[in-house]
């Protein structure tokens, strides 16, 4: 698994965060908080790409680690 910072975790719990609230949105509702979304989803791919690049690591695999921390980190064990 690729090594990934803290930062993008946060960066991808935002955007996670932001499209979660997209349901049950519409209007002009939904179109900012799209926004807001895609610009937080923008954020997290710029770093995603300069951490590959600086610790010389595939792209994919540090976007897909940092992806399964925030998901992982989601759940809640079953008890």
């Amino acid at each position: 698994m690729a090594d990934i910072s803290d930062e993008l975790i946060k960066l991808e719990r935002s955007a996670e965060e932001a499209r979660a609230k997209l349901a049950g949105l519409a209007g002009e509702e939904y179109q900012a908080q799209w926004r807001s979304w895609y610009e937080a989803a923008a954020v997290f791919q710029a770093a995603v790409t300069a951490h590959a690049k600086d610790t010389g690591q595939p792209r994919h695999e540090v976007e897909q680690a940092a992806k399964k921390a925030v998901r992982h980190a989601d759940e809640t064990p079953a008890e």
